[in-house]
């Protein structure tokens, strides 16, 4: 099995950088191909161009390299995994770049008409997003409805043909103790090897 882990946190150090890690040697251990992204890091270029924003014709090819690096390497995968915090109930602008820029059309998806039924083309299923909050869960249910489940479970990853969509919040992450951040660890890892078991 092949997978993905996406981190998008622009703090070396932070707790996601601590939470990809965890997951990304799960994998591996587990006995996946791992390959890790800190989208950060790696500089990737979150704006779309112009000639980016077809939904019904396939993408071109893309300007740059990592583009079509992460293109190509999407299409190879069983499973992916993305880390981010909650900011403004969004991914950060680097996660959600990447999306609109390597899960194009005829890459991801495909459409026949714009107001058609998206085929989804990716060969993974399966899916774990691991997000941080400061925001407290009855909160966040109560006043914002929780958009980052709406995004990634309904608008994104069955979108491009991920069926099985987990996703596991850790919070309040800025008051939290060494030892809470310890278990949270372990609980990420234990949902990484039940993504891949």
């Amino acid at each position: 099995m092949k997978a993905a882990v996406y981190l998008a946190h622009p703090r070396p150090g932070s707790f996601n950088h601590a939470l990809a890690g965890a997951v990304a040697a799960e994998l591996s251990n587990r006995g996946c191909q791992v390959v890790t992204h800190d989208l950060y890091a790696e500089g990737f270029d979150p704006l779309l161009p112009a000639d980016g924003t077809e939904t019904v014709r396939a993408a071109g090819d893309p300007h740059d390299t990592w583009t079509a690096r992460h293109r190509a390497e999407l299409a190879t995968l069983d499973a992916l995994v993305f880390v981010h915090p909650n900011w403004w109930g969004m991914p950060p602008a680097v996660l959600t770049g990447w999306v609109q820029r390597v899960m194009a059309p005829g890459v991801a998806y495909k459409l026949g008409t714009a107001d058609g039924e998206p085929v989804g083309l990716l060969s993974a299923s399966r899916a774990l997003v691991l997000n941080t909050s400061d925001t407290p869960a009855e909160r966040e249910e109560r006043e914002f409805g929780d958009p980052l489940q709406r995004i990634w479970a309904a608008c994104v990853l069955p979108y491009v043909g991920v069926t099985d969509v987990r996703r596991h919040v850790f919070r309040t992450v800025s008051d939290s103790t060494e030892g809470e951040r310890e278990a949270w660890l372990e609980e990420a890892r234990e949902l990484a090897a039940a993504l891949v078991s």
